[in-house]
């Protein structure tokens, strides 16, 4: 069963190892291509993100290393891998291809400089989230204490996005963020984020979110980090197919789908620690769901959405 995955960090591991990981095979990447391809995962979403403590006026330059990377060890060394330039290449994939595609996790590295959205938008970011826990200029974060929305910036963020027929982000969004985001956006999506009512942690959805989300027509792909599963972090594969059960009894069973953020969380489910054991997770809702469910949460929800979106 394909799996179309919207989030993980490779590219951060990458950028701090300087040249010496092989996407290939290194066994510090969660998400290296014989793990992809262990896994079955058609599509891997791969975001630029910046730690908070790298200055501002650097944080531009580490981001375009890490589309660098992207470039050079991801796409570059490995011809398995195809990449996504435009929405309408998720159907073009070949049998044995591995679909690679470019998003933004949080804004900051492109100050208050729109030009800088467009370069990274032209070298193939197809989704944007504004901020990661911290503030920047476009918004608050799920971590910021202010609690504040869009800024004015933001906003023409959200404009741009929906101009290109990019997706906006809703995940690492406080709560009034958020609600600005789904006021404005054509496009919202959640790429990795789980059901607060089943764990209250500030990084995940309220039911309300959930439902306006839905409403909408926006996606929510599921979180396997987890703090984000269970409130005690013991997280197991039963655990997680609850959350998506959760949206699921929202009337999200068409929006649904699978976001890891493999490389990017230092804890990990038991029997979902890398990209090439996601069979667990599917031959366990496998358990509760017809095979055309499960083939939707997999990546067939998402490619229904691309077609009646944005292609």
């Amino acid at each position: 069963m394909n799996i179309i995955d919207l989030h993980c960090d490779a590219l951060l591991k990458l950028w701090e190892g300087k040249g010496r990981l092989r996407f290939r095979d290194a066994q510090e990447l969660q998400t290296n291509l014989l793990r992809l391809q262990q896994g079955k995962v058609m599509v891997q979403c791969f975001a630029i993100f910046l730690e908070p403590e790298i200055v501002s006026d650097q944080k531009f330059q580490a981001a375009l290393e890490q589309v660098d990377y992207f470039y050079k060890e991801v796409l570059g060394k490995n011809p398995e891998m195809k990449h996504i330039k435009e929405w309408s290449d998720f159907i073009k994939l070949q049998d044995g291809e591995i679909g690679a595609m470019l998003t933004l996790e949080g804004v900051d590295a492109i100050g208050n400089d729109l030009t800088k959205l467009r370069i990274l938008h032209q070298l193939g970011v197809h989704s944007v989230g504004l901020t990661w826990n911290n503030a920047n200029l476009a918004a608050d974060g799920a971590g910021e204490p202010r609690g504040g929305g869009l800024t004015l910036f933001g906003k023409e963020i959200v404009a741009f996005n929906n101009q290109h027929h990019i997706l906006t982000d809703v995940s690492h969004l406080s709560d009034k963020a958020f609600w600005d985001v789904l006021e404005l956006a054509d496009y919202p999506i959640a790429s990795h984020s789980n059901s607060k009512t089943l764990c209250n942690h500030p990084r995940n959805l309220t039911d309300e979110q959930a439902v306006a989300m839905f409403q909408k027509g926006g996606l929510i792909h599921v979180v396997y980090n987890p703090p984000f599963v269970k409130e005690d972090g013991n997280a197991t594969i039963t655990d997680l197919v609850e959350h998506i059960d959760h949206f699921c009894s929202l009337g999200g069973l068409k929006q649904i789908g699978l976001g890891s953020d493999f490389d990017g969380i230092s804890e990990l489910i038991p029997g979902l620690e890398d990209a090439g054991k996601v069979k667990n997770l599917i031959n366990e809702l496998l358990k509760y769901y017809s095979e055309d469910a499960v083939k939707g949460f997999a990546s067939e929800n998402f490619l229904e959405h691309i077609e009646n979106k944005l292609i």
